[in-house]
C-alpha cells in the first residue's frame, strides 16, 4: 500500500438531449501514465480547490476541459470513489506525482446550450488542453473506452447515473 494520499478530484457526466454522454479523446501526454489510444476516452475531470463545493468544482472543470457553461445539473453522486495511478517513473515534478490515486464523487448535467459551445482549447483558461477530440456515446460504452484503471469508477458511474441516458422527448 502506498502512504501517499488520494488526490480530491470530480468528475462529470455531461448528457446530451440524446441521452448521449460526452467523452474526450485524451492526448498521449495529458497524465502521468502512458496511454493506449484505444482507450484514451475519458469524460471531464480535475482536481478539487481546497473548500471548493462539489458542483462548483464540476462546473469549472467541465469549463476548463469544453467550454461548456449552458448545463443543468441532473445529479451528484453520494459517495467517493477511488483509483490507484498505474506505476510512474516520469518527473517526480507532474501535479499528480504526489498522490497514490484520485478519489472522485461525480456530477451529471443536461447540455442545453448549443455544440458550438464546446471547446478543446478554452479562451481565458490557463490550463492546456486535455483532449485532441470528442463525441457523445452511450454512458454503458464508457467503461470499454476508458483506460483499465479507471474502468471501476466508470462501471459505478454508467450504475448511478443510467436514470439519465433516456433521450428527451
Amino acid at each position: 500500500m502506498s502512504d501517499k494520499p488520494y488526490r480530491p478530484n470530480v468528475g462529470v457526466a455531461l448528457f446530451n438531449r440524446d441521452g448521449l454522454v460526452f467523452a474526450g479523446h485524451r492526448f498521449a501526454s495529458s497524465g502521468p501514465e502512458l496511454i493506449d489510444p484505444a482507450t484514451a476516452w475519458q469524460m471531464p475531470q480535475g482536481g478539487i480547490d481546497e473548500g471548493e463545493d462539489i458542483i462548483a468544482a464540476a462546473r469549472r472543470e467541465l469549463w476548463e476541459e469544453t467550454g461548456v457553461r449552458t448545463a443543468s445539473v441532473l445529479g451528484v453522486t453520494e459517495h467517493w470513489w477511488t483509483y490507484d495511478f498505474p506505476p510512474y517513473d516520469g518527473p517526480t515534478t507532474h501535479k499528480l506525482a504526489p498522490f497514490r490515486g484520485q478519489k472522485q464523487r461525480w456530477v451529471a448535467f443536461r447540455l442545453e446550450g448549443s455544440l458550438d459551445e464546446i471547446r478543446m482549447d478554452v479562451e481565458g483558461c490557463d490550463e492546456d488542453p486535455e483532449f485532441d477530440a470528442w463525441g457523445f456515446f452511450p454512458l454503458a460504452m464508457l467503461p470499454a473506452l476508458v483506460v483499465p484503471f479507471r474502468r471501476p469508477v466508470y462501471e459505478k458511474v454508467a450504475e448511478a447515473f443510467a436514470v439519465y441516458s433516456a433521450p428527451l422527448g
